[in-house]
């Protein structure tokens, strides 16, 4: 064409598409409070990368956080605890979580990672895909879909 330019003909197929994949799992944590609810989702989000029964209480790591909306709060401390396990090269096995209104503070423990754990399927991060969080007649329940 002249001047260089490109031009695109309405019957031309198009550039771009979509295409489907398997990367996403979804997790979800059932407790008698909401504080539980997210240490079980936060242990179903690290079982998918080694089966906590492998991973000993080696370091502490310490999580705050300020978060009104509880359903922002569960993919806060997930991809906080993910962001600090990739810091600090730790698998992460036990969890520990407290509420005090916007307030969250807690705990998880690991150790380093080494050749005697069973590495599964890594965890990218925590999103708001199925984000859930509700109290049913038999407890808290909290969900979300991890990237993997």
């Amino acid at each position: 064409m002249p001047g260089g330019r490109d031009s695109v003909s309405a019957d031309a197929p198009s550039a771009d598409a979509y295409f489907e994949h398997e990367a996403d799992i979804g997790v979800v944590g059932r407790g008698s409070t909401v504080a539980d609810a997210f240490v079980a989702a936060a242990r179903a989000m690290f079982a998918i990368m080694c089966p906590p029964e492998q991973v000993e209480r080696a370091s502490r790591v310490a999580i705050a956080f300020e978060e009104e909306d509880v359903e922002l709060a569960l993919v806060t401390w997930l991809n906080l605890l993910l962001a600090h396990a990739r810091e600090r090269g730790l698998v992460l096995g036990a969890f520990a979580l407290a509420r005090d209104g916007p307030r969250w503070r807690g705990d998880a423990w690991g150790e380093p990672w080494a050749a005697r754990h069973e590495r599964g399927t890594e965890v990218k991060g925590a999103t708001l895909t199925m984000l859930s969080v509700r109290e049913g007649p038999e407890g808290w329940e909290a969900r979300c879909v991890v990237d993997v």
